[in-house]
């Protein structure tokens, strides 16, 4: 079954076209990798699944429903998030950035200490948030995304400015989310080889359009490498 598609996803018009006719189909539990080069519509494909941007056209359904202006609100409580850089209170510790946003959702408060463990943050979760490295900052916005068990966990660029023992980590964790929490994770990001090794799925996207999309077991049975897949498709773009 899948847990998100879209059809016909559109946004904007003629040169300002970022979006276009994009067809996704995310099955439930996997962790589908979205790539593109710079500018080829990720970021937007992920704020309107968020609804924090318009469709100009087309239709966007989640865990089988249509999403409409009525039904949003109550289909994204379903949805955790980590969108570009996260916002923090740096003057106020890690726990309690965490109660901050466990309040705004209605969440109680034994699930902080299970997202914290969940990041491996709990031993540090007395500290100020403007103490923390860059590592540690992007496992306290996964945690608060964590918050109130969503379904659905978007991640844009979660590895960004991790050096490499950071990435290995955050790889590991996003891989084992579906098992661990029955989530369905949609993961943006430059670094094919670390798609290549977290994904079940990928997609990739180029100058608005959806060029592939399909199984990482698809791809190997042909004996097709992902970054061989992507320069193809998207004429060599190396940047991403």
């Amino acid at each position: 079954m899948n847990i998100i598609e879209t059809k016909n996803l559109t946004k904007g018009s003629g040169a300002a076209m970022r979006v276009s006719d994009l067809d996704l189909a995310i099955p439930e539990g996997c962790v589908y990798g979205f790539l593109g080069p710079n500018g080829a519509g990720k970021t937007t494909t992920l704020k309107l699944l968020l609804g924090l941007l318009k469709p100009t056209n087309g239709i966007i359904t989640f865990f089988g429903q249509k999403m409409t202006e009525q039904n949003r609100l109550s289909i994204l409580a379903h949805t955790g998030s980590l969108i570009e850089n996260p916002s923090y209170y740096g003057h106020l510790t890690g726990l309690e950035n965490l109660q901050i946003i466990a309040k705004l959702k209605k969440v109680p408060a034994a699930e902080i200490e299970k997202a914290l463990n969940t990041v491996r943050l709990y031993e540090q979760k007395d500290k100020k948030v403007k103490q923390y490295s860059l590592g540690m900052k992007q496992r306290l916005g996964i945690a608060m995304a964590l918050l109130g068990n969503p379904r659905v966990l978007i991640l844009d660029e979660p590895t960004n400015g991790l050096d490499p023992a950071g990435i290995r980590e955050m790889r590991e964790f996003i891989k084992n989310l579906p098992t661990t929490h029955q989530m369905t994770i949609i993961v943006s990001s430059h670094l094919l080889s670390e798609v290549e090794q977290m994904a079940d799925m990928v997609g990739i996207i180029h100058h608005g359009k959806l060029v592939f999309q399909g199984t990482m077991a698809t791809l190997e049975a042909q004996g097709d490498e992902l970054e061989e897949v992507f320069l193809k498709l998207t004429e060599g773009g190396e940047s991403l």
